[in-house]
């Protein structure tokens, strides 16, 4: 069980920025304790505390360097911040911006398709890119919409802003290869910039290729599960991770990443070229299903693993297989536990979508796989619960509790230092303990202070197939949040197959223990994107709060978080059975 550190003696500290801290946001917040006697002052000003001493005010910062003088009694600290201009900096005279010309990496396009460029230049200036014998003018753009981050949605601070940047932008189409001699394979931009009658040219960092529709490369997926985005890049969302095996043919390619025939766009490390194949096209007769343990196998044959996508609805999974075309005029599907009807239609050329029907709704994971060239579906049973025979509410249900962080891996920090890493094991222990009791089987991702890596985490979740996953964190905010006022439970999920059980436990802890709310989250992270299993993500309350802080560590109070949690996680397996 964790206990409430001891700061009775602790002299003034501040855990959080660091000194010589960099962001990029307008305020910061300071975390820190002293003894609650007396007042601390940061710049001269009195700030308020907790209880016990904690505090975590937030300050405006300028552009540049802000120090912070933090004072108590007869001891005194100094942390200084730099904020960093997220606006390119504009230059003066004949010159572009550093490292501001795009594409700045190879990129590949069919013919026909929008290649935009753009560059940060002086105003008045006159801006252009050379291609071949064809000049593509670039118009400056007076105001530019910058888009927050995706955790300003955590600090309620998701609105875009208002810049001049200086950006100058156009965009063309490229012809086919062979019906223009002056365009070769690959062309290396040059931009031309003309500032009061005198010009400069600078080539382009990245060079455009045009592919030839015929001849498109073939690349087959060799992750286990290839991470198709809807974008080149990481900042680009998921989408259904592909199986190892699939294979489709190129259609783009920008830096590292290569867009897939069907759409998504794959990193080029997770796959390999296929040389001399034509591009994957399959058809698809007849289907079939089959009972396995604990669940329901749909087999597809293809004749070649085609890209695949899949969305969970109500009471209805559905699967889209791309590169295919239906020649079906036979499904057997006996009555099964999970499935009232299959239903498929032709959506569009070359696109089959298959729509499960299913009689419960609360889905509880599935699994995508090819096998040589036919792709099997994995569809989980309900758990089957021995309530009734073992008087035990939750006997035969097998649960999976993560406790977040671990080893080097600190997670967030409390006013004292107190690592997050610390409570998260000990508050999982205590909720273990609790559905013990009840007659869950429990498993723990860790049982003692080491570091897991994501991936491993994951791993034992698809491993171990549980009922559900529970994923059990504290919170922090990023730079800009306001800590002070800052708290709650929140819960997190990915898959609409979670979503049920994040909505049913943040409403049962927060009304039974009468908690803050900090809300319900649809969120990208690891640990919620499992597919085999109901997965989510609880964070339980604000590390950096200093009020909230208190509770965190208070004994009592974390036998009671572990209570209702255990008892949340009855009450569902009581109303989706």
């Amino acid at each position: 069980m964790a206990s409430a550190p001891a700061w009775a003696n602790q002299s003034l500290s501040v855990v959080y920025p660091p000194n010589e801290h960099q962001t990029t946001s307008d305020r910061i917040f300071l975390i820190g304790t002293a003894p609650p006697d007396g007042e601390v002052f940061i710049n001269g000003q009195a700030i308020a505390r907790s209880r016990a001493g904690h505090f975590a005010p937030s300050f405006p910062l300028q552009v540049g360097d802000n120090v912070f003088t933090l004072r108590y009694q007869n001891q005194q600290l100094q942390i200084k911040v730099t904020r960093l201009s997220t606006t390119p900096k504009i230059p003066v005279g004949l010159a572009f911006a550093e490292d501001s010309l795009t594409p700045a990496v190879d990129i590949a396009r069919l013919p026909g398709e929008l290649v935009c460029f753009g560059a940060i230049a002086p105003p008045n200036a006159t801006v252009a890119v050379q291609l071949a014998n064809q000049k593509v003018p670039l118009l400056p753009q007076p105001q530019v919409l910058q888009l927050p981050p995706n955790s300003a949605a955590l600090t309620q601070q998701n609105q875009p802003t208002v810049s001049d940047t200086g950006k100058y932008q156009g965009c063309t189409t490229l012809p086919a290869l062979g019906t223009d001699a002056a365009i070769a394979n690959s062309i290396q931009p040059q931009f031309q910039l003309t500032v009061d009658g005198k010009t400069t040219t600078q080539l382009s960092p990245g060079k455009i290729s045009i592919l030839s529709p015929a001849q498109l490369e073939v690349a087959e997926v060799v992750a286990d599960a290839g991470v198709a985005r809807t974008g080149p890049g990481t900042d680009y969302s998921r989408l259904t991770p592909l199986p190892k095996g699939t294979r489709a043919s190129i259609t783009a390619k920008e830096g590292e990443w290569l867009r897939l025939d069907y759409g998504g766009w794959i990193n080029a490390k997770e796959t390999s070229i296929i040389p001399g194949v034509v591009p994957p096209r399959s058809l698809i007769r007849s289907v079939s299903a089959r009972q396995v343990a604990g669940a329901t196998e749909i087999v597809f044959p293809l004749q070649v693993p085609v890209p695949v996508s899949v969305q969970q609805g109500d009471r209805a999974l559905t699967l889209t297989l791309y590169n295919t075309t239906a020649q079906t005029d036979v499904i057997r599907l006996d009555d099964d536990p999970l499935i009232s009807r299959l239903d498929w239609q032709q959506t569009a050329p070359e696109q089959v979508q298959y729509t499960f029907n299913l009689k419960s709704a609360q889905q509880w994971g599935y699994r995508l796989r090819y096998d040589g060239t036919s792709l099997i579906l994995t569809l989980r049973h309900p758990p089957v619960s021995q309530a009734k025979q073992n008087a035990l509410p939750l006997a035969g249900i097998k649960i999976l509790l993560d406790p977040g962080h671990g080893g080097a891996e600190l997670g967030a920090k409390g006013p004292t230092g107190y690592p997050e890493k610390e409570i998260n094991l000990a508050i999982s222990k205590l909720v273990r303990d609790q559905l013990v009791a009840r007659g869950a089987t429990v498993y723990m991702t860790r049982e003692e202070d080491i570091e897991l890596s994501l991936g491993d985490r994951v791993a034992m979740i698809d491993k171990l197939e549980p009922a559900i996953a529970l994923s059990l964190h504290y919170n922090a905010l990023p730079d800009g949040g306001d800590a002070m006022n800052t708290q709650g439970f929140g819960a997190f999920w990915y898959h609409p197959q979670a979503h049920n059980l994040a909505v049913f436990l943040h409403n049962y802890v927060v009304n039974k223990l009468r908690r803050p709310s900090y809300g319900v989250y649809w969120n990208n992270l690891a640990l919620t994107r499992p597919t085999s299993a109901p997965s989510i993500l609880l964070e339980l309350g604000f590390m950096i709060n200093p009020t909230e802080f208190e509770w965190i560590v208070d004994p009592q109070a974390q036998r009671n978080l572990a209570a209702a949690i255990a008892e949340g996680i009855t009450e569902w397996f009581r109303e989706v059975q």
